[in-house]
């Protein structure tokens, strides 16, 4: 048990806090969902929330596994939700710890609706998307002034597994500059084709990153009309991110954990000349 935190709010019994996890790297986590694992009687957790996190759970914690991976038997949604409310009736401090932010891509909100249907005090505490943070262990900044200015999410697949088909995507390929999907590797090739249909060019940079902010992260930097056939030369496998945009760019000055490896990185990989930098 790490030393009390200051400043927290107290874990009562019969409450479930919803948590984010973040991208991976356990260092990502918020001081109050490390608090929450520090108290908590019992840890429900997703697919993408790894042992390094798990282990700063209390000694006595229950960790129960309710994760949702594609193509492979998972729990339902609505049988998450009623465990929730059992433990919470139980008088138990329940920590219900997803992947990233619960309210991004998450379906957090669909779990503290039934929370509140069922008269469950409850807690949100935010989490490092991975959208954010795993493009910065990428050394992909999500803006840059030289770059764009507006930023779209969206993600690669629906409840089914298929690509959104709710999804207007000729206005997402012409709404911002920089696009970022979440869940889009099994839909990659598709998901190129449709944006380049939609208007963006075919040789616009594009990326792809693999178990973000983790030992396994890998990254695969190419353009968009190539980035499907370098995914699967490179054997990405999920979790992934794609982002396209000028801002992938950028990945050759900030690629800051390839410099650790001794990558030489360019310091302006834009070739932007200012008169004033002051700004």
């Amino acid at each position: 048990m790490f030393k009390r935190l200051p400043h927290m709010p107290v874990f009562e019994p019969g409450w479930v806090w919803l948590a984010g996890a973040g991208p991976g790297d356990p260092g990502l986590l918020t001081l109050l969902t490390l608090h929450a694992l520090q108290f908590a009687d019992v840890v429900v957790y997703d697919a993408l929330v790894g042992d390094g996190i798990l282990e700063l759970a209390g000694d006595n914690a229950e960790l129960i596994y309710a994760g949702k991976r594609g193509g492979k038997p998972s729990p339902k949604q609505r049988d998450i939700s009623l465990r929730l409310i059992d433990f919470s009736r139980a008088g138990k401090r329940v920590l219900r710890l997803k992947g990233g932010d619960p309210f991004v891509f998450g379906r957090g909100g669909e779990e503290a609706l039934a929370l509140v249907e069922a008269g469950i005090d409850f807690r949100i505490i935010p989490g490092v998307s991975a959208g954010i943070g795993g493009l910065a262990y990428a050394g992909i900044p999500l803006t840059h002034r030289d770059t764009n200015s507006a930023v779209t999410f969206v993600t690669g697949h629906n409840a089914s597994g298929v690509v959104p088909d709710n999804i207007d995507w000729k206005a997402v390929a012409k709404g911002s500059d920089t696009l970022v999907v979440y869940m889009p590797l099994k839909h990659i090739e598709r998901i190129s084709e449709m944006l380049i249909n939609a208007g963006r060019a075919p040789d616009e940079p594009a990326a792809l990153i693999s178990k973000a902010t983790t030992q396994d992260q890998q990254v695969v930097v190419s353009t968009l009309s190539r980035i499907s056939d370098e995914a699967t030369a490179a054997a990405l496998e999920p979790p992934a991110m794609f982002i396209l945009g000028q801002v992938v760019r950028l990945q050759e000055g900030l690629d800051w954990l390839g410099a650790l490896s001794g990558k030489k990185l360019r310091p302006n990989p834009l070739g932007v000349k200012r008169l004033d930098d002051s700004a």
